[in-house]
């Protein structure tokens, strides 16, 4: 069976190929970029019709086989509990041990007791052009949930 992670790589090394951008992929899919990125790197799972925009636009090495891997559940998460130390992804772990608790408490304040649901669930990338150099927002949007008594 072809696996998960090898049409991971095909799609990877074809967008490499090809140079185009998440952006320009994301446009082909009709989807967002960050979305689009997390379905090639096997995070989450396409459509039919999804996978398969996907592979006319970046034409990988046997797209029928890549484009059945893409419909597949994927296993999300990384089953290794340690903090990456990639700066980038560092950086994304370090958010919540500095803030996750102030975070947390304007939430609880805002909305109640409860959870923002990373199922339902956007993520947007993007650049801020600023004087003393470009700026990243990163927007997370997700669907409250409040916990329930019974």
């Amino acid at each position: 069976m072809f696996t998960r992670e090898a049409a991971t790589e095909r799609l990877i090394e074809a967008k490499r190929y090809r140079g185009v951008t998440y952006d320009a992929i994301a446009e082909a899919v009709g989807r967002d970029e960050v979305w689009v990125a997390a379905a090639m790197l096997g995070e989450t799972s396409m459509s039919q019709e999804e996978a398969e925009h996907l592979v006319k636009f970046l034409e990988p090495d046997d797209p029928k086989a890549v484009a059945r891997a893409l419909q597949r559940p994927p296993k999300k998460g990384e089953e290794d509990p340690t903090i990456p130390s990639d700066p980038m992804l560092y950086r994304l772990y370090e958010i919540p041990q500095v803030y996750g608790e102030a975070i947390k408490a304007v939430v609880h304040e805002e909305f109640g007791d409860g959870i923002m649901s990373a199922i339902d669930f956007e993520c947007h990338v993007d650049r801020v052009e600023a004087d003393d150099g470009d700026r990243v927002r990163i927007t997370y949007e997700g669907k409250f949930l409040p916990y329930r008594k019974w």
